[in-house]
């Protein structure tokens, strides 16, 4: 019986569930879609690495030998969306039913879930086991729970797994977390290794165009897009990353350093999140380089935490959660984003950085991510809606189901602590710390008061201020707010008035 097999535009995994389900008979349906390419104003490096990448994924199918029906952006009229794209196969080819895996977003889940009625064939949706953790794996972890912290859920997964687990199902090196050794500030004369970079070929160079031509407006500039769009180049560049990088990732995972975006990250967060890398391989690799002795346990545990315990931890929580996750303002932040976060034209130079990255590249590391740009937001009571729309717009590597809890949750801290035990919050004192940017930055990074006063630093006495009937029961916040209170009325009054004075001229800073 020929199937329509329908492949998503992050679901670029030769091992993918429905695809080994796939006959000579079948067709493989994939399409670029105006509804997925712009219900955000998605970054143009975004549109183009996940259109190259589907393009190439679908050549090697057909080299493969199957029957692919592949709808290029705009080249057919009438089609807008997935259901609409289905309409147009359907019609074209005389299967009798459908065949999709899971969807990774919420949204898009919702429209696959009327297919089976608004067409009138049977629908098939398989469990996407390219995670580790299943749905209904966490559902049951969760479910017995007060507090979903992930510290525990990793635990489940490192057992689970086995990665860096010993004798009696025990953590290598005795412990199950380094963390407290991932959070050197990098020496400001160290240079960064940066990851592995590509060329265009054809197919990317004729996307490139594509999106100049329909995307124009979209965040980003599309001609310094230099990112793998296959699972071979994929590969290339997360081994550079074990080779050439992860020795100083491991150290130096949270420091920041003036015009050196990438430092010792992998970048490889969106080949994962498209598929074009497998999360089990990644951590092998890791793992044995650790064993070979050629990185660090802290550099190792460092990286599979993040891929393991986080990003498994997130999906889960996601689809646990949904959709009443997204509608969550626990702060009530309703204040409009500045108009910097689109254009990183502002004086505060770790927003600078952090923002002007994010545009020139759809990349920033997590720290720039949580502690620059998202502590801003959260300090400032930015819109919760606003702040998670424009995340999952600029990066690369972001859907729904990894970005919302990520920003959401961690970074506003708009779901009451479903996720985080406290708000992510903190003064430019952090910032100097982990990074040199205050020592080149418009702003005064001890001062909390004068007209160079670092913005962070009012902001952050009066966000625990304006919220302590809501926070100040928190116990891991009692030593901030007893800070807070050492102060006295009168320079609490100076900090109000300051911090009050930073708002209303906030697209100013």
């Amino acid at each position: 019986m020929p199937k329509l097999i329908v492949i998503l535009g992050d679901q670029l995994s030769p091992a993918l569930a429905s695809l080994r389900q796939a006959t000579p008979d079948d067709v493989i349906l994939m399409a670029e879609v105006k509804s997925e390419a712009s219900y955000v104003k998605h970054h143009k490096h975004k549109i183009i690495f996940l259109f190259s990448a589907m393009r190439h994924f679908a050549a090697v199918l057909r080299q493969q030998g199957f029957n692919v029906c592949y709808l290029e952006y705009a080249s057919q009229p009438g089609i807008h969306s997935m259901t609409d794209a289905v309409q147009f196969a359907l019609a074209q080819y005389p299967v009798e039913q459908l065949v999709i895996t899971e969807c990774g977003e919420y949204r898009l889940q919702q429209e696959l879930l009327s297919w089976q009625t608004h067409f009138n064939l049977p629908v098939t949706m398989l469990e996407d086991d390219r995670f580790i953790c299943s749905l209904s794996m966490f559902a049951q972890w969760a479910s017995d729970r007060q507090q979903l912290r992930m510290e525990y859920f990793y635990r489940l997964m490192r057992r689970h797994t086995g990665l860096l687990m010993g004798s009696n199902q025990q953590p290598v090196g005795g412990q199950w977390n380094f963390d407290k050794e991932n959070r050197k500030a990098c020496p400001p004369d160290m240079l960064q290794i940066p990851p592995l970079t590509f060329n265009h070929a054809e197919i990317t160079t004729t996307v490139i165009r594509l999106v100049n031509q329909h995307f124009s407006d979209h965040p980003g500039i599309a001609e310094n897009f230099q990112y793998a769009v296959t699972g071979k180049d994929a590969r290339k560049a997360f081994l550079h990353f074990v080779e050439q990088q992860l020795a100083k990732f491991g150290d130096y995972q949270d420091a920041m350093l003036l015009d050196q975006p990438f430092l010792f990250h992998s970048i490889c967060s969106m080949y994962l999140n498209a598929g074009l890398l497998d999360v089990r391989w990644m951590c092998q690799k890791v793992e044995a380089a650790f064993k070979a002795e050629q990185v660090s346990l802290n550099a190792a545990e460092g990286f599979i935490r993040q891929v393991i315990g986080w990003r498994e931890y997130v999906r889960g929580l996601y689809w646990l959660k949904m959709p009443d996750y997204s509608n969550n303002n626990y702060l009530n932040a309703q204040r409009p984003l500045p108009g910097y976060y689109w254009h990183g034209n502002t004086k505060m130079r770790c927003m600078q950085q952090a923002i002007s990255q994010t545009l020139e590249f759809s990349y920033a590391h997590h720290i720039q991510r949580l502690m620059i740009t998202g502590n801003f937001a959260l300090l400032a009571g930015l819109s919760v809606k606003e702040t998670t729309d424009w995340y999952l717009a600029v990066y690369c590597d972001a859907y729904e189901w990894v970005e919302l809890p990520n920003t959401l949750g961690m970074a506003l801290f708009a779901d009451g602590g479903v996720l985080a035990s406290k708000p992510y919050a903190a003064s430019g004192a952090y910032i100097n710390r982990m990074s040199n940017y205050c020592k080149s930055c418009h702003y005064k990074v001890k001062d909390s008061l004068g007209e160079l006063a670092c913005p962070f630093n009012a902001l952050y006495w009066d966000f625990l201020d304006r919220n302590s009937t809501t926070l100040g029961q928190n116990a891991r916040l009692q030593l901030a707010y007893k800070n807070w209170l050492a102060k006295g009325s009168e320079q609490q009054q100076a900090i109000r008035h300051k911090a009050e004075d930073i708002l209303i001229h906030l697209e100013q800073l």
